[in-house]
């Protein structure tokens, strides 16, 4: 779907060691500042243990994961909006970017170099934080200046417009992200028409030691509470070794760490639902699939996920609910009790929703 989920941070935090993890790719991932210049992509499955139930019932021929992209860019540093460092390269990098993962180091480890001198997270965040704003600021300076020309022209929307810059300045004034949740939605399609990088949805990677020393986190957890950011603890460096293992040795480590899954797991639908995505499920006996769609889509539009035919020539959906599908043992257990609904061109997607698709060529 052309969504892309960047990975930031200072430099020698662990972004490319997190970014090799969940691609399972080599890119450079060394022990100075500025390793990564030219930002890296990857395309990566996103897991899903309810393909898997589906697949375990229906015996697909093949079964086909949904995706996203993941995009490891350079180190930042303090000044970067002034152009310190990577400067307009980073910060152009990420204003491509849908969604954010902040990875913040709070490992201690004298042989890795931090770009400050000291660990110190809540830091570390307030520089990321101020340089995205800082970025933020000019932009919306040129635009306010640009609206009142329009002002003094008699635009209505520009006035309004005007309203919405001067409250987000001031929002900013504080050096906190600003949050949204006082504009209505129309005031926020304006404000995701500028593009900022302080608005931009994000979660905070804590990377932590290899012995989960606590002593750097809980001050990163308190201001994520606070200001309603979600952040997942990680050792980095541990996802990264399990991802290099094969299924049965993987097993064997989780068993040892005492853990269910890879906390990469975790991270990754972390990076899915910052877009705002949701899955809904096709299967028969060639393929069962995963498929991607913005959540609330109408049926005709996740046809045409599938098929651009398939949303035009579009005429009702066969739909079961994922947990009727596995609780019935498939869709013709779901018919016998009931629990397969046709629903017509106003019908919400439900994320899990396992459809076959009816339309005219």
């Amino acid at each position: 779907m052309g969504f892309k989920c960047g990975i930031l941070g200072l430099p020698n935090v662990g972004k490319s060691t997190l970014f090799n993890a969940i691609t399972k790719s080599s890119i450079p991932a060394e022990n100075f500042p500025f390793c990564t210049i030219e930002p890296n992509l990857g395309i990566v499955n996103v897991p899903d243990k309810r393909l898997d139930m589906i697949n375990n019932i229906v015996n697909s021929e093949n079964v086909i994961p949904t995706t996203m992209s993941f995009v490891d860019i350079a180190g930042l540093v303090k000044g970067a909006s002034k152009g310190e460092g990577l400067g307009n390269a980073f910060l152009s990098n990420i204003r491509e970017m849908n969604a954010l993962l902040h990875v913040v180091r709070c490992f201690d480890d004298e042989n890795v170099v931090h770009v400050d001198g000291s660990i110190n997270p809540l830091k570390d965040v307030e520089t990321i934080n101020l340089e995205l704003i800082f970025s933020d600021l000019e932009v919306l300076e040129k635009r306010d200046q640009k609206l009142e020309k329009l002002i003094r022209s008699g635009d209505v929307d520009a006035k309004k417009q005007k309203i919405i810059i001067q409250t987000l300045m001031k929002l900013m004034e504080n050096g906190n992200l600003p949050k949204l949740d006082r504009f209505d939605s129309e005031e926020i399609k304006f404000i995701e028409s500028l593009n900022l990088l302080s608005t931009k949805p994000m979660v905070l990677i804590a990377n932590l030691s290899d012995d989960k020393s606590r002593n750097n986190l809980d001050d990163l957890k308190n201001y994520a509470e606070m200001n309603k950011i979600n952040i997942i603890p990680a050792v980095i460096k541990v996802e990264y070794e399990l991802a290099t293992l094969d299924e049965e040795e993987q097993i064997e480590y989780l068993e040892i760490l005492e853990m269910d899954e890879p906390v990469l797991n975790k991270i990754i639908l972390a990076g899915y639902k910052l877009l705002n995505l949701e899955t809904f499920f096709t299967s028969g006996p060639k393929e069962s699939r995963a498929w991607t769609i913005h959540k609330d889509s109408l049926a005709p539009r996740a046809a045409g996920v599938i098929h651009t035919d398939f949303e035009r020539g579009f005429i009702k959906a066969e739909v079961i609910s994922f947990s009727d599908f596995i609780s019935c043992k498939g869709e013709s257990g779901a018919k016998k009790n009931g629990k397969l609904r046709l629903e017509g061109k106003d019908y919400l997607v439900k994320d899990g929703d396992v459809i076959h698709f009816k339309f005219n060529v």
